[in-house]
């Protein structure tokens, strides 16, 4: 089969109003993989034409064999040392969590040693549940190899202390999540120099400079996977729909895709596979603190496990088989014939 390009419809995520704010190191993303909000505000989310804008966007699914997961229909949730990232090291930023924690846990029962990040470590830390250290003690007691190490990736000392860390403890690193960020909300005309800054760093600089330090290793090797984490955010709004103050966060979403699919072309003749994947409508501790979920949109929901299992499918195999994709969540589970596994 060869290249072919789909269409896919997906709401367009922006906020209607507010200037907020969340754990730059993860907060859990919102119904529509936006940040869950750090204060109380009122939200209303354009998922239908009469709230906001259906889009549209193009994207291309390489040449592709058919992939079937056979180790997802565990009985009770594991660790297989043995499985699809056995001997494998990864990295996986904003994982104290929400969705970070969850492809810590999925990418841990497949035998990878993983790195846990954030700044939370302990619960005193942020007002919302979940810590590295919580996800780590999931992964240990379970079985399985993690070390959990504290950076906030918006400074360059941290960012350089978590590759250092992670390669004294387990060795090289193969596989990269970048699923930490940093968002507010605010029209364009009021947005602050300092926090456009600081989300350009965390979002876009941040996942350019940790891949810049693990490169040399994996091209020296001939392998290695980089999996970033967009948001439906980064489709182009319509001109009609008036400001939500989302034009920041957009733009930082749609510069780390294009980011991907340029290191994808980049990294190819070197088997290093570069991937951006977004989740769509996933039930968080942030979006359920903030009641951002309710009956409206209960039906366009996916659960925490699928985000989990369609971002393992994408950091393994070769990057002939899988590199280059600006993805989502649910049609990689439908187009490889994935089953979400439970988590441990």
């Amino acid at each position: 089969m060869g290249n072919r390009t789909v269409t896919s419809d997906r709401a367009n995520p922006m906020p209607v109003s507010g200037a907020t704010g969340e754990d730059r190191a993860g907060v859990p993303l919102g119904p529509v993989d936006l940040p869950a909000l750090t204060s109380p505000t009122t939200v209303a989310w354009p998922l239908t034409p009469a709230n906001g804008v259906i889009a549209f966007r193009p994207f291309v699914l390489s040449s592709l064999r058919p992939f079937v997961n056979k180790d997802t229909a565990m009985a009770t949730p594991s660790v297989n040392p043995n499985g699809l990232l056995a001997g494998k090291v990864a990295i996986v930023t904003g994982a104290s969590r929400g969705i970070g924690a969850a492809i810590a846990l999925r990418y841990a029962m497949e035998g990878a040693k993983v790195v846990v990040t954030a700044r939370t470590v302990e619960p005193a830390d942020h007002p919302l549940p979940g810590t590295i250290t919580d996800t780590v003690d999931r992964i240990r007691k379970a079985g399985g190899a993690a070390l959990a190490v504290k950076a906030d990736i918006g400074h360059e000392a941290d960012r350089v202390h978590l590759v250092k860390a992670a390669q004294e403890a387990f060795g090289p690193v193969d596989i990269l999540v970048n699923n930490a960020a940093v968002t507010w909300f605010i029209p364009v005309d009021a947005f602050p120099e300092k926090r456009f800054k600081m989300m350009l760093e965390v979002q876009v600089w941040a996942p350019f400079h940790l891949s810049q330090m693990l490169l040399p290793d994996m091209r020296a090797r001939k392998s290695g996977w980089i999996l970033n984490v967009s948001s439906h955010a980064a489709i182009h709004p319509r001109k009609d729909v008036g400001g939500r103050g989302g034009t920041v966060y957009g733009m930082c979403k749609a510069a780390l895709e294009r980011f991907t699919t340029g290191l994808a072309s980049e990294a190819f003749d070197d088997n290093i596979a570069v991937n951006v994947i977004s989740p769509g409508l996933v039930a968080t501790p942030g979006t359920v603190h903030h009641k951002l979920l309710n009956d409206a949109n209960k039906d366009r929901q996916t659960p925490i496990e699928v985000m989990a299992e369609a971002c393992l499918r994408l950091c393994h195999g070769t990057a002939a088989e899988v590199s280059g994709r600006i993805d989502y969540a649910d049609q990689v589970i439908k187009e490889f014939g994935l089953t979400a596994a439970d988590l441990i």
